[in-house]
């Protein structure tokens, strides 16, 4: 009994990420100094399993959790706001974005992006923690390992290292022209939230273009575009919104370059459209 348990876990990579992200999260909460109060991550995860539940209700679908789990993890790695209202508002966003906004059979938003995106537009009482995380090498070297794990077992590992290695060299780059001196992109690149954004957000398999060519151009826009926005117009966690304005690029890129879809694993029953996401 115990051995099938364990293969019906190892099957669904979605089990080890639940496991990566919610261990950065008490991590986060226990040893790291990060301001996460405990009712942060459980308001997520209650707010974001009950959308999840009413739309396979609606749907006539099976209720799926593991989805919806790691959305809400992923989504208190760098929101914060004034209160519990505005979390439970950006997990309901985030796990009805995957239900809503859908092309070709799929969705497109990261749902923790879309989430943190519309909340910290629409209320001041909700913002981005980028320096909070610091440069912890510990905070770095945690979530660039478990980050791995996550993304190996998903099977696109390139795509953190592709969006970090864009952002350095925009960075390094705008430091020369700007003749500052390379401490400067050092500790830039060292920000524990760029680190998390990338192996924890864009890193995920079922929003981004199938093809891998049309991948990598994909996560160089999206570093591009972030770029543009923290830089020349001064925007916070500008990787967060360059992502949010790279999603729309995702069916177009999968019309151009078709290629065999990602599933999680093979569904054997009916689930929740998206849940697979």
């Amino acid at each position: 009994m115990m051995t099938g348990l364990a293969t019906r876990f190892s099957r669904d990579p979605r089990h080890g990420q639940i496991l990566a992200v919610g261990s950065l999260v008490l991590a986060a909460v226990i040893w790291f100094g990060v301001e996460m109060p405990w009712w942060r991550p459980v308001t997520a995860l209650i707010a974001a399993n009950i959308v999840q539940w009413i739309g396979a209700r609606i749907l006539g679908a099976r209720y799926d959790w593991r989805s919806s789990t790691i959305t809400a993890l992923s989504l208190t790695l760098l929101l914060r706001t004034s209160g519990w209202e505005l979390v439970a508002l950006a997990a309901s966003l985030a796990i009805g974005s995957k239900i809503v906004l859908r092309i070709d059979g799929r969705h497109f938003f990261n749902p923790a992006t879309f989430g943190i995106a519309v909340v910290t537009a629409l209320f001041s009482g909700a913002w981005v923690a980028t320096g909070q995380w610091g440069v912890s090498a510990w905070i770095a070297v945690f979530a660039v390992g478990a980050g791995l794990a996550i993304t190996r077992k998903a099977g696109r590992a390139e795509v953190p290292f592709i969006f970090l290695a864009a952002w350095g060299v925009l960075t390094f780059g705008r430091a020369l022209w700007l003749g500052d001196p390379m401490a400067v992109p050092l500790h830039q690149m060292g920000n524990g939230a760029l680190i998390v954004f990338a192996f924890f957000m864009i890193s995920d398999p079922m929003t981004q273009p199938w093809h891998r060519g049309a991948r990598i151009f994909w996560v160089v826009a999206a570093a591009c575009l972030g770029f543009a926005l923290q830089s020349a117009w001064i925007v916070t966690a500008g990787p967060l919104w360059g992502l949010a304005l790279a999603a729309p690029l995702v069916p177009l890129l999968d019309r151009l370059f078709p290629a065999p879809r990602k599933h999680w694993v093979e569904p054997t029953v009916p689930e929740l459209k998206g849940a697979n996401a």
